[in-house]
Formats: structure tokens, C-alpha cells, sequence
């Protein structure tokens, strides 16, 4: 018996082997083109897990883990960009009316694009951008050390810390603007297709309709830390596409190893509540990432000599790897992934 996919499942395996896959290198030694992003725009795809009623498809979420394996295994970068979008559009989802009534149609629909600033809180007490109160709205003042998918995002998702230690998170339009300047863009070993660049805030004003959320850091962070914690789906698609280089001897055990890891972890996701079972959530993280590594490794070992071109899949691939290691590191899982590392045997 086999179950019919969910349409946007298979809008995203289109746009995976019509576009994505088939320019995946060109793009990934250039930048995702704006054509890329307007298709996105046009599949459904932003507004998976928005309500029906602003637009959405208020999809499972199996089916965006899904689409985000397709999307990653096809073209990192891409994923990358548009995998921004949907923290806004949650956010939204629960925020303030003035800003959820503005802006959560447009983004759900595909009509907008969001980016999002605010990773920079998980540093805390640091507090790389400062929040106070000004003429009615708030001051944003600091350094975002990183912002994805600048040139090609039409607002952002912007947060900072107030003198109350609130985290305050609020939307401006993606482009410079008094008081927001972005660098040139990102040289990076991987997915510098994305367009990533830091952000210098002196005295950014926004109105208070623009604030979507305002919360105690402690309770914001609270929320946060299972996200931390969680295997990504894009490290199981960048690890099923490395796997469709190998032969069946050599991708057999890997997939097996795969399948384990990525049944337990979603059953975790659909069946536990998101702040239960964190440390075995971060287990299964940690082991995606081994099985993802051994995979990637294998893909260049297979490829020989070839492997050192540039516009190797493999290579592409392994390169990718290293990203979706760091993305989304915190200091307690960096700590756990060097104690894993430190007890691989000889």
C-alpha cells in the first residue's frame, strides 16, 4: 500500500530535479539566484506551517522535515535562504496582532521573504544588540555578526536584548536603512551562495507596531533550547544526497545507520513534548552528524582525484557537511559534539 505524498512534498521534489539539483555547483561557487528564490516564492512552500486562514497551509510537521530534506539534499544554499523564513513567520503566528495583521499574509502567501537577526541572542549575557526605549518605539544599536540572504530577503526578523533583560524581536525591511548598514558579503568555505553579511545597528528606530514579540530572556531561551538540541532534517537530506553517490556495498550500512537515527529523532518530535528527552535529542544529533560525516567521506573518497574540483558534488556536499556542523551551535552542544569526538575509538 503506498500513501500519496502531500502536495507540497512533491512541489518540492519538482523544484529539487527541474532546478535546484541541475545548478546546485554553478550556484554554489556564485550566489542563489533571484530566480531561485521566486520560485520558492511561488510553490507554497513559505507558508507550510502557516494557518489556513492567512494563507498558509497549516501543513504536518513531517512534511516540512520532508521538504526541508528535499530542499537541503538538492541545493544547501537555497534551503538555506528560505529555511530563515519560516522562524518569522511562527513568530508571527504567536505575536502581537499589529504586526501578525501586517505581515503574516504577505509571508505566508510567498508574497515576502523574511531573513532572520537574531541568533546573537543564544550569547547572552552578551548582548551584541542593545534595545531601548525612543520616541514611542524602540532603538536598536550593535553588531548582527551574521544575516542570511541579504539582497534577496524583503524584510528580517530582528532581535536584541532591552536594559529590563527582555528579548525583543521586531521586523524592518531587509535593506540599508538609517541606522542599519550591512558589510560587503561573506567569503565563507561554505554556502557563501547565501549571502551572508554582518550588520552595524546605530540607532535603528522602529515604530512599536513593528515588535512581533517582547519575553524574559530566560523564558525566550527556555523555548530556544530544544532547537538547539534537535537533528536537522538538512543533515539528513545533505546525507541521503551523499549517499546516492556510493554503491549499494558502500551506502548499505550508512543508510541503515541513517534510518535508525532519523526514525528515533522524529518520533521524539511528533511524540514527546519539546522539552522533554533534551539530552537524547542531542545524542541523536550528535549522531546524525557522524553518519552524515561517514557518508560525505566516503562520497569524496569514491570520487578519487576528482573530488578536489570545485565543481565536485561530492566536494559541494562535504563542504555543506561543515556548515550544518556549526549552524545553530550553542556552547552546551559544541561541549557535547568535542566530548563525542573525543571518544571515537583509534
Amino acid at each position: 500500500m503506498t500513501t500519496t505524498p502531500h502536495p507540497l512534498v512533491t512541489r518540492a521534489r519538482q523544484l529539487a530535479d527541474d532546478l535546484l539539483a541541475p545548478h546546485a555547483e554553478t550556484v554554489d561557487q556564485s550566489e542563489v539566484p533571484t530566480g531561485h528564490i521566486a520560485a520558492i516564492k511561488r510553490s507554497g512552500l513559505l507558508g507550510i506551517g502557516a494557518p489556513e486562514a492567512y494563507g498558509g497551509s497549516a501543513a504536518p510537521a513531517s512534511v516540512a522535515r520532508e521538504t526541508a530534506e528535499i530542499l537541503s539534499g538538492a541545493c544547501c544554499s537555497t534551503w538555506f535562504v528560505q529555511t530563515q523564513h519560516h522562524t518569522p513567520v511562527a513568530t508571527l503566528v504567536k505575536g502581537a496582532p499589529p504586526a501578525r495583521e501586517r505581515l503574516l499574509g504577505p509571508m505566508a502567501r510567498g508574497e515576502l521573504l523574511s531573513g532572520v537577526a537574531y541568533a546573537h541572542l543564544r550569547a547572552y549575557p552578551r548582548t551584541p544588540v542593545r534595545v531601548v526605549r525612543e520616541r514611542g518605539g524602540w532603538r536598536f544599536d550593535g553588531t548582527v555578526p551574521w544575516y542570511t540572504g541579504w539582497g534577496l530577503n524583503d524584510v528580517m526578523l530582528l532581535a536584541g536584548v532591552t536594559d529590563t533583560g527582555e528579548a525583543l524581536f521586531a521586523f524592518t525591511e531587509a535593506r540599508e536603512q538609517p541606522g542599519l548598514r550591512a558589510s560587503p558579503p561573506m567569503r565563507l568555505a561554505a554556502l557563501t551562495a547565501a549571502r551572508t553579511v554582518s550588520l552595524e545597528l546605530d540607532g535603528l528606530w522602529l515604530p512599536e507596531e513593528a515588535v512581533a514579540l517582547r519575553a524574559p530572556y530566560e523564558r525566550w531561551a527556555a523555548e530556544d533550547r530544544p532547537k538547539t538540541v534537535t537533528a536537522s532534517p538538512a543533515v539528513f537530506g545533505v546525507t541521503e544526497a551523499a549517499l546516492g553517490l556510493l554503491d549499494d556495498d558502500t551506502a548499505g550500512p550508512l543508510r541503515t545507520r541513517l534510518a535508525e537515527v532519523r526514525h528515533r529523532a522524529y518520533t521524539l518530535a511528533d511524540e514527546a513534548a519539546p522539552h522533554e528527552h533534551l539530552d537524547e535529542r542531542l545524542a541523536l544529533r550528535l549522531r546524525s552528524y557522524e553518519v552524515m560525516r561517514a557518508a560525505t567521506t566516503a562520497a569524496l573518497v569514491s570520487g578519487g582525484g576528482r573530488s578536489m574540483a570545485l565543481n565536485s558534488k561530492a566536494q559541494r556536499l562535504a563542504r555543506e557537511a561543515m556548515f550544518l556542523l556549526l549552524q545553530g551551535q550553542t556552547a552546551e552542544s559544541r561541549r557535547a559534539h568535542l566530548s563525542a569526538l573525543a571518544r571515537i575509538p583509534d
